[in-house]
């Protein structure tokens, strides 16, 4: 489950394609330093399946989701 703030981005891509890309981060809570470093572990990954034309894609501590 999302909470609020993130299921109202889910909820308005969803239905009104706003904002036309999403990249929802579901870690919990993790510290700065954490999350910094999981977000350059998957920068280019993350850039490469937005460039081929993938909209929604979820990051979290084990995986990459890309959700169609």
């Amino acid at each position: 489950m999302f909470p609020q703030m993130s299921s109202d981005f889910v909820d308005s891509f969803l239905l009104q394609k706003k904002p036309y890309k999403l990249l929802l981060i579901s870690t919990g809570n993790i510290r700065n330093a954490e999350l910094e470093a999981l977000l350059q572990a998957n920068i280019e990954k993350l850039k490469e399946a937005f460039d081929t034309g993938f909209e929604f894609i979820e990051l979290n501590q084990r995986a990459i989701v890309v959700h169609s």
